[in-house]
């Protein structure tokens, strides 16, 4: 695996002063019907009688597969680390595209039904949903828990892995959760409460013959999130590569590990828009997130929402919905469920800012982020090892 990258930086932006993100100077749009992240799993469950180019050979024959997925491990982020990874940087393989946009509760859900988001209407992080903001990842809206008023299997109705129902290795914590239920369905929990217990699940059940295992694991993101992309993030990235390693031991010959991500990181840091007052009259709500931002427009005004987020477009691609629907954004087909979940008009950076969202908010200020369609974020590994 070989590559360059640069580390991405956040700063304070004013009118005018725009901060790039790698050399992305249009979006990084994904092919799904090619390299993407949402064709990996019908890929190996389900193998054509031609492997694409894009799968590293050690799945091609391999007896078993475990498919680890390691939340916010841009592939950008990776090759600039290559002492922090010397097990990923080993494996074969390369970079692929995530889905739009570039955020967890999204391309999980593509990776776990292998369909783009125009279809399976998981369209971001937070969604328009019934007069409401859905946060999909905890399932609430402003009134609290969601789960019985909005039900999860009825908000995403495709099955998960192509309905071969295989152990699904993540954490305790996330079983029942309506994300879970949205996305993994009838699926085979074995829960984990850390790392070591992971590994203790994944060996039992190769050992049992499983021919595939899905697992996921989310610490790199959290680390991002709250401390950016420095020496913590660094120190992360040697645990999970210490992690990687460990689950290439335990796999019996003949089996192989396929490692893949949801999306890369940009530090934004203090970097963080405030909309122009010029846009707040044509304005009814805000959802997605911060550097993938929806706006809706109050009733007769989404042109002139349009025009007036043009203030926007130093730091961001201003794009009207069926713009981007028409573009494909969101793959080939958007039904009616899923656009009715999209905004008026999207603010997507493309300098490392966030826009800000009174209503969006956590526990900590996020200083790494992603959503938008930067090469930093778009960009994700597919690489495996095969125990020989």
């Amino acid at each position: 695996m070989a590559g360059t990258s640069e580390n991405a930086t956040g700063e304070s932006v004013s009118s005018g002063d725009v901060v790039s993100v790698g050399s992305m100077s249009a979006p990084d749009l994904p092919d799904y019907s090619g390299a993407c992240v949402a064709n990996i799993v019908p890929t190996l469950l389900e193998p054509p009688a031609d492997p694409p180019a894009w799968l590293p050979e050690a799945l091609a024959d391999a007896s078993q597969v475990v498919l680890l997925v390691l939340d916010g491990l841009g592939h950008e982020q990776l090759v600039a680390r290559p002492r922090c990874a010397p097990m990923l940087t080993s494996m074969e393989g390369g970079a692929i595209h995530t889905v739009v946009p570039s955020t967890t509760a999204t391309a999980l859900t593509s990776i776990a039904t292998g369909v783009a988001p125009g279809l399976h209407g998981v369209v971001g992080y937070r969604i328009a949903e019934q007069g409401e903001v859905l946060n999909i990842l905890r399932w609430t809206t402003p009134r609290g828990d969601a789960r019985s008023k909005i039900a999860p299997e009825a908000f995403q109705t495709f099955d998960p892995f192509c309905a071969h129902r295989p152990p699904i290795v993540t954490r305790s914590d996330f079983a029942g959760s309506g994300f879970t239920r949205a996305h993994l369905r009838d699926t085979r929990p074995h829960g984990y409460r850390v790392t070591s217990t992971m590994l203790v699940e994944l060996r039992r059940l190769l050992a049992a013959g499983e021919p595939f295992v899905y697992a996921y694991y989310e610490g790199l993101d959290k680390v991002a999130h709250e401390y950016g992309l420095g020496e913590h993030y660094d120190e992360e990235l040697l645990a999970v590569d210490h992690l990687v390693a460990s689950i290439c031991e335990v796999l019996p010959r003949g089996a192989a590990l396929a490692v893949t991500a949801d999306h890369g990181q940009v530090e934004v840091g203090d970097a963080i828009i405030e909309l122009d007052a010029g846009i707040r009259p044509h304005l009814a709500s805000q959802s997605g997130e911060g550097r993938f931002r929806w706006l809706h427009a109050r009733p007769g005004r989404a042109r002139q929402l349009y025009e007036a987020a043009q203030s926007h477009r130093d730091v961001a691609w201003v794009l009207e919905r069926d713009v981007m629907i028409e573009q494909g954004w969101f793959g080939r087909e958007v039904t009616d469920v899923a656009a009715r979940r999209l905004g008026d008009v999207a603010l997507v950076a493309r300098a490392a800012v966030s826009f800000d969202d009174p209503a969006d908010s956590g526990p900590f200020k996020l200083i790494g982020r992603h959503g938008s369609v930067t090469s930093a974020e778009m960009r994700v590994p597919l690489l495996a090892y095969a125990r020989m």
